[in-house]
């Protein structure tokens, strides 16, 4: 599954979508977050997550002020039909 920013004909096209859209003027970590997102179940393989970030690294680093953040994320789920289910 992909950790890339789902693209618009995906999110488009995705059976569940979940967005976040914040913006902070600083945003510091106390400890680096340990974060995963898995697809499990009934989830295709077009099924993808991740982030699009402004003034904020990929791996963000412990006691350290980020100013003028934005964060867009995106959940975006395409499930698969058994065919043996779907009749």
């Amino acid at each position: 599954m992909s950790r890339e920013y789902p693209g618009r004909d995906t999110r488009k096209s995705a059976d569940i979508l979940i967005e976040a859209h914040v913006k902070a003027d600083e945003l510091r970590f106390d400890a680096v977050p340990d974060t995963s997102v898995e697809f499990t179940g009934d989830a295709g393989d077009e099924s993808a997550s991740g982030s699009a970030r402004k003034n904020l690294p990929d791996e963000v680093a412990e006691h350290v002020t980020y100013r003028d953040v934005q964060i867009d994320y995106a959940i975006a789920a395409k499930l698969t039909v058994d065919e043996a289910e779907g009749q």
